[in-house]
């Protein structure tokens, strides 16, 4: 008995489906970091104190953020942290 007709095979055509379907998914819940220069940094960071949801440690030169307990020696790197914290917690709504 002959294998099944390789033009009825379509499994191939639906696993590439899904996963540009995966991807696109993915695409649309990711927060873009890209973005986040110094000065944007800074400005975040500044509020986010003012919040009291980043606490300076200045005698260790690091920046607390409060709610994950992480510790920073960078602002842009807690500012991508922030908000990829932010959408984790909340996928709906921006970025603080």
């Amino acid at each position: 008995m002959p294998g099944p007709d390789p033009h009825d095979d379509t499994s191939a055509d639906y696993e590439q489906f899904e996963k540009e379907q995966l991807a696109q998914d993915r695409d649309a819940t990711d927060v873009d970091t890209a973005d986040v220069d110094d000065a944007s940094a800074q400005n975040l960071v500044s509020d986010l104190v003012d919040a009291d949801v980043v606490t300076p440690v200045p005698e260790d030169q690091v920046l607390v953020h409060e709610p994950s307990g992480t510790t920073f020696d960078s602002t842009t790197q807690l500012a991508v942290f922030h908000r990829g914290w932010a959408a984790a917690r909340d996928p709906d709504a921006e970025a603080e």
